[in-house]
């Protein structure tokens, strides 16, 4: 077994290399400075030069929702680079894994996300990652697209990390309450995966934690936690008039996956609890 791992260096890629090292799996790491997964040429040079990769992972991707309403990298890196890379993988003959997002749906729904709901994405970011999603599986009948939602983890920033920063210099908080999904470890995603990816069932999944939060849940949780003695009120989506628009409920259904592995994913307060305690460790909490 010989994995490569695009995107090592974010949330979810870091927690894979942590899975790798302690199962003592061989992987190449590559981020965009060693891997350029949007040009052919750098591609093909890639896979000449190492041979014998069986799985590849992809964690790499463009993020930024409200950047990309008027970036056109978006459409390169969420949807012609694993398009590109699972048909690299069938040349290859190996397992193709990529991540996509609850950002897929248009949050009208007012009940959990399956996995044959149809996608109608709101934002530029959402719209390129379900065109990421229909052109993988298309490409190619030996891939997984895993949809995931909020997800968290103690490499690169992210929302729990961007409150505990606030909650250092301000006594008083204003979180949106009205954009509803579930919060993700990163951790608990990559672990999931890796059971997921060795059972071979191909196709679309969903993995998130289990439960459903507001971004205000999911702020006070954190600041609970942490022991903030702040004032934490509400806000609307609407009051900060960002360029992106966001599905109002977003929540994906990880039945699925649960009944194929005969495991229940942890709860997000489970993940945050981890989290926090992973922060500690690093001396930065």
């Amino acid at each position: 077994m010989k994995i490569l791992l695009t995107g090592s260096n974010g949330q979810l890629g870091h927690d894979f290399k942590k899975i790798f090292d302690r199962k003592n799996i061989e992987y190449i790491a590559t981020d965009h400075k060693e891997l350029n997964i949007t040009n052919d040429e750098d591609l093909n040079r890639f896979f000449q030069e190492n041979e014998g990769i069986t799985h590849v992972i992809n964690c790499a991707a463009y993020n930024d929702v409200d950047k990309a309403e008027t970036d056109k990298k978006v459409w390169l890196l969420n949807a012609e680079a694993p398009k590109k890379l699972a048909e690299f993988s069938k040349k290859i003959g190996a397992i193709f894994v990529t991540y996509t997002t609850d950002f897929v749906f248009d949050g009208e729904k007012n009940s959990p996300y399956m996995e044959d709901d149809k996608t109608n994405g709101v934002s530029e970011y959402g719209k390129s990652k379900a065109q990421g999603e229909k052109d993988v599986l298309e490409a190619y009948d030996r891939s997984f697209v895993i949809r995931t939602s909020w997800v968290f983890g103690i490499a690169n920033n992210n929302f729990n990390k961007q409150v505990i920063n606030w909650s250092k210099s301000r006594n008083e908080l204003n979180i949106v309450d009205d954009q509803m999904s579930v919060p993700t470890y990163s951790m608990d995603l990559a672990e999931f995966s890796w059971k997921l990816i060795q059972t071979e069932k191909f196709g679309l999944c969903h993995i998130t934690n289990d439960g459903i939060a507001s971004k205000y849940d999911q702020a006070k949780y954190v600041l609970e936690k942490i022991g903030w003695k702040g004032t934490l009120g509400r806000a609307k989506t609407a009051d900060f008039n960002l360029p992106a628009k966001r599905p109002a409920y977003s929540k994906l259904d990880s039945s699925k996956v649960e009944k194929l592995l005969g495991e229940k994913i942890p709860t997000w307060q489970s993940g945050i609890d981890r989290f926090l305690e992973e922060m500690k460790e690093n001396g930065e909490l």
